[in-house]
């Protein structure tokens, strides 16, 4: 068995700090200038959120999240996962 990863942990949710405010501030409509203060607002209150390296984690481990999760966009989710990506390919490389 693999170790337990701390987004599977019960109960990590319900201390996050966007669990009192609005769902779709989370969930902007497009990824376009129009939104930017929108994702801003929503990162805010993901900046001070006790649980937001587990909220990101569990965003990184469901790539099909759409919205704002552990203080990225679903973009910025990708981007970051096709760095990893290349990064273990070149580690292995120069192996």
């Amino acid at each position: 068995t693999s170790p337990e990863t701390s987004w599977q942990r019960p109960g990590w949710r319900t201390r996050s700090a966007c669990l009192s405010a609005d769902p779709d501030l989370f969930f902007p409509i497009s990824a376009t200038a129009a939104a930017a203060p929108q994702v801003a607002t929503a990162k805010a209150i993901c900046a001070g959120c006790p649980v937001r390296s587990t909220c990101l984690s569990y965003a990184m481990d469901h790539r099909d999240l759409v919205g704002i999760w552990g203080g990225t966009t679903f973009d910025e989710r990708r981007k970051a996962r096709r760095s990893r990506a290349r990064s273990a390919a070149r580690a292995r490389h120069a192996a």
